[in-house]
């Protein structure tokens, strides 16, 4: 007996993998890359976590899938902010099942509990969650299930009911409890790692799909630094600090230049391609006031292409008319 788990690499997905397997079924955890998990890799941090439960840990890349599909027309509805968190939960279950056969898994498994999250994590949402993933008797819910509705995968004998949990709603006491028992360490604390319910990260969402269509290659975009709007239209993304810089230089994407200030160390930044010539002209300003430079004084500033050049602001506030937050 195998089964798949939806592994976000938090603590109660862990713990849901660690109740199966300690049944005598074969885990496998899989992580649904939809691109708006974190802003960091967590690559490391997930292998460590199913390292030390014993599961072998597979990605599934459904970027493209996720943004055709789900995200902008979700049946469900948002949350608070950009967040589809009904549909996207059944998406991961939908995606997932269609890996059963290759890894000639039984059910599915995920460490959603009763609960937890007032919106998609009530009885009404967890049921709605397992129609769209047109598998609902193969979806169980191990630190929840005696509190849910029996299914296939208890009445068969799959596993055994009696050895699956009742947790419910937002206090983790149990969880810590049972990853001090086991001997778990350097798991995440309880957050909403999703980019997509935080409200900054939203705005970023809802000022591009109002000038663009999206693609896999924006997401990483929408994920660094500074974000401006400039008068004409143009998205300027300035990095603030070196972790950024750093990013923004591995960002592919046809859209943008980089951006660069020659004559003084200074963020990376992106500019839309399309930018007009007043447009080009702010972001020369702009990145320059952001650069350790001086007053009064011109710099160039490197398109790729060809090169502009500025002086500083007088102050850095004019900034914030532009800046999407």
């Amino acid at each position: 007996m195998k089964a798949l788990a939806l592994f976000s690499g938090g603590l109660d997905s862990t713990l849901a993998m660690k109740l199966i397997k300690d049944q005598g079924i074969e885990v496998i955890a899989i992580h649904i890359k939809t691109g708006f998990g974190s802003i960091n890799d967590r690559m490391e941090h997930m292998q460590n976590m199913c390292k030390q439960i014993g599961v072998k840990l597979e990605v599934l890349d459904v970027r493209d899938d996720y943004l055709k599909e789900v995200l902008f027309e979700p049946k469900y509805g948002y949350g608070k902010h950009f967040n589809p968190c009904i549909d996207c939960h059944g998406f991961m279950f939908k995606a997932t099942s269609k890996l059963l056969k290759k890894y000639n898994a039984s059910f599915m498994i995920s460490g959603e509990v009763l609960g937890q999250r007032p919106m998609s994590q009530n009885k009404d949402s967890l049921e709605k969650v397992k129609k769209i993933s047109l598998n609902e008797d193969l979806i169980l819910r191990p630190l929840s299930a005696k509190l849910l509705e029996i299914t296939k995968v208890e009445s068969k004998g799959w596993v055994d009911r009696e050895k699956l949990l009742d947790i419910s709603g937002r206090n983790r006491s149990v969880q810590f409890e049972m990853a001090k028992k086991i001997g778990l360490v350097d798991f995440e604390p309880p957050a909403g790692g999703c980019l997509l319910t935080q409200p900054q990260f939203g705005n970023k969402m809802k000022d591009f799909i109002k000038y663009d269509k999206m693609q896999v290659q924006d997401i990483d975009t929408l994920k660094t630094g500074r974000h401006l709007r400039l008068p004409d239209g143009a998205k300027f993304i300035i990095g603030r600090d070196e972790s950024d810089n750093q990013k923004i230089e591995k960002i592919i994407n046809d859209k943008y230049l980089k951006v660069l200030t020659l004559d003084a160390i200074g963020p990376t930044a992106l500019l839309d391609k399309t930018a007009s010539q007043k447009d080009k002209e702010l972001a020369v300003s702009f990145i320059i006031s952001y650069a350790k430079t001086e007053a009064n004084k011109e710099y160039d500033v490197d398109f790729g292409d060809f090169k502009m050049s500025g002086v500083k602001l007088e102050s850095r506030d004019i900034v914030k008319k532009y800046l999407i937050q």
